[in-house]
């Protein structure tokens, strides 16, 4: 029997963490294995339970969710974080995704989509598409300062570049197929090959790097 994905919830609000337990616990794959109310007790928490998700709030006292989450990913086999946010477009939410974050939810969200996104990032996907991504960043970078391209940049041929900047703004792997006449198993591979060039774990933080050098 496959082993239920193991769940941390931190949060400040009692009663907010008390309704998403009860959701997780319905669920025969899914089990909260601790609740923190602050960051630091976040930190604290999945160090002694070592789960697979945290479910992360972005504003809370003694440590916000952002901290929390850079120091839970520096952490040796980090569990994956999603933030939980109000906003849409929020700017807390974009820098937890530049920290390392799968995603962000918002807390009005359906039960069944928080289900969905639990078992999504567990599997190894963001909890947001590359085109939500987008948009968020470029709600929030006019103005901001760009870094340096890194070498590693520079040592995409001609043609990964040419993919990277069309998955860049969003497109899925079957529209740049159908853009530049190409099978999707090609753009797949294309993109595949970008990522591990670039030490990307997925297509969003292919839009954050983009957005991060200024490559968008």
């Amino acid at each position: 029997m496959t082993s239920p994905i193991r769940v941390v919830l931190v949060d400040d609000q009692a009663l907010f963490r008390a309704g998403i337990r009860m959701v997780l616990d319905s669920q025969p794959d899914m089990e909260v294995v601790g609740e923190a109310s602050d960051g630091r007790e976040g930190i604290e928490v999945v160090r002694a339970t070592g789960p697979d998700i945290v479910l992360m709030d972005v504003r809370m006292p003694v440590m916000d969710g952002l901290t929390a989450t850079a120091e839970i990913l520096r952490e040796p086999r980090a569990p994956r974080v999603v933030v939980l946010t109000t906003f849409d477009l929020d700017e807390a939410a974009a820098h937890a995704i530049q920290h390392g974050a799968s995603g962000f939810l918002l807390k009005d969200s359906d039960p069944e989509f928080l289900l969905s996104a639990v078992r999504t990032v567990h599997a190894g996907s963001a909890v947001i598409t590359a085109e939500a991504t987008r948009d968020l960043f470029a709600h929030i970078a006019e103005g901001g300062t760009t870094e340096p391209v890194p070498a590693s940049y520079t040592a995409l041929t001609d043609r990964e570049r040419e993919i990277f900047a069309l998955a860049a703004t969003g497109l899925s792997n079957a529209e740049i197929a159908a853009r530049e006449f190409l099978s999707e198993a090609t753009v797949k591979t294309h993109v595949s090959r970008i990522l591990t060039k670039l030490a990307l774990r997925d297509r969003v933080q292919l839009v954050v790097f983009a957005y991060r050098h200024g490559l968008v």
